[in-house]
């Protein structure tokens, strides 16, 4: 890992630079963007019970976007103007992209992906086994973790800046329903389930309503949580409104199959949708 730690070194160098001073050593920039591609390095990883965000990495993209000039991309009859090309796949890459799917240069998309007409960010990691369904967003350096379901339109935000930022994190297994929203360094822990609309913000309440008393945590679900869109009723000067919430209301059984059907997994809690 030598290698990484001299690269590492070099991009923390080049981050402090102007722009122009950066450009005369893009190749090593170039370098850090290609071994993301391949999945070689990641903006954050695994480290115990929890994650690492390795910030050199993001700065490598923020750099890779000071350096670039936008150009013409044409692929058929599609045409973009943009400053970073869209991922090549090949076919011993074991990954199926469904037109028009679209994945940025510089994100991972690992053997047994699937990707529907949907959009991966650059710098976003998306592991084996996964579905991005129709119309789902994977934002900048989000990681994805293996045999995650993302269903269709479900938005995954991007965190790029700053670097030191958590991105948000989809841990291995996890189901997220349609239109599901998940933003600003949440991390869903392995094989929770979101139901459908289920949106989860760092200031939105997730509220384990499962025992005789509400336990509120924020920014944090854990794994094999059941979860479901909920309000609760707050008061302002003008009146009492009810604002959003995410409400944990069970947890998958040790029967219940990593592949079930969001159905499958609600109809126990009797919220089946």
């Amino acid at each position: 890992m030598t290698h990484v730690h001299a690269l590492a070194a070099d991009i923390e160098r080049l981050f402090d630079l102007p722009a122009e001073q950066a450009a005369a050593e893009a190749a090593t920039v170039e370098r850090a963007i290609a071994m993301l591609d391949r999945g070689e390095i990641r903006v954050a990883e695994p480290d115990g019970e929890d994650w690492r965000v390795n910030e050199w990495v993001k700065k490598a993209i923020l750099v890779y976007f000071r350096i670039t000039v936008s150009a013409l991309i044409e692929i058929g009859p599609f045409t973009y103007f943009d400053k970073v090309p869209l991922r090549s796949v090949r076919p011993e890459d074991g990954v199926r992209v469904v037109p028009p799917a679209v994945a940025r240069y510089g994100s991972y998309l690992a053997p047994g992906v699937v990707t529907m007409p949907s959009y991966v960010n650059i710098g976003a990691w998306v592991g084996p086994g996964t579905m991005v369904d129709t119309w789902a967003t994977v934002g900048s350096c989000a990681q994805i973790g293996a045999d995650v379901h993302l269903s269709g339109g479900v938005g995954i935000g991007g965190v790029l800046e700053p670097p030191q930022a958590s991105p948000v994190v989809i841990e291995d297994g996890a189901f997220l329903g349609s239109r599901a929203i998940v933003v600003e360094g949440v991390r869903i822990g392995a094989e929770a389930v979101l139901g459908a609309n289920v949106v989860i913000t760092a200031s939105t309440p997730i509220i384990d309503v499962t025992g005789p008393a509400p336990v509120e945590s924020r920014g944090y679900v854990p794994p094999r949580s059941v979860v479901v869109p909920g309000t609760r009723e707050k008061a302002f000067p003008a009146g009492s409104f009810h604002l959003p919430c995410a409400l944990i209301i069970g947890q998958r059984t040790a029967s219940t199959d990593r592949k079930t059907t969001l159905n499958d997994a609600l109809r126990s809690y009797g919220v089946a949708v």
